[in-house]
């Protein structure tokens, strides 16, 4: 009669050996995907803070150019609101500005309008009225945009400086 003293299973070396080999790869793999998260989310603060700069630049340069007459600033001077005279008499003025974090804007006597959410904070708004005499008037508006990083995580940082001139289509 012949025993057979094989036994079935795995010896502790071979369970180490596998166990290290396993919890490498959900390392690896947990690395990869916090990464990839981090990622996204840096992605999505930078598509927040270019879609609202974009908006409120596309806004400002597209009144401008529909506006009759540049108030304020006056030819040759900057400063951190425009007022516009605008076509539309219940629209005039026109101004823009920032208020708190926000730039903001205003028609004829209407209420005010937030051209900027809270995810964002703007500064330095500065207007330059390029204008010469006897040409049509034309402004040059610049601002940052910063995107509200109130977790204080990195990938919440970003900040872009916006640059744009219009002119009056009528002298």
């Amino acid at each position: 009669m012949k025993t057979n003293n094989s036994k079935k299973g795995f010896t502790l070396i071979e369970l180490v050996l596998y166990v290290g080999i396993a919890s490498g790869i959900l390392l690896v793999s947990t690395l990869f995907l916090q990464t990839l998260l981090e990622s996204r989310v840096k992605n999505q603060t930078i598509a927040e803070v270019e879609q609202q700069g974009l908006q409120v630049m596309h806004l400002i340069a597209q009144t401008v150019r529909n506006a009759e007459n540049i108030t304020s600033p006056t030819i040759g001077g900057s400063a951190g609101s425009l007022t516009l005279d605008v076509v539309n008499i219940v629209d005039d003025p026109t101004v823009f500005y920032v208020s708190g974090d926000s730039i903001q804007m205003t028609e004829g006597a209407g209420s005010t309008i937030a051209l900027t959410n809270s995810h964002v904070a703007a500064s330095a708004l500065t207007f330059q009225n390029l204008s010469r005499p006897d040409t049509p008037g034309i402004v040059r508006v610049s601002f940052i945009l910063t995107h509200v990083n109130s977790s204080g995580r990195q990938e919440y940082e970003f900040s872009k400086t916006f640059y744009a001139s219009a002119s009056l289509r009528h002298p």
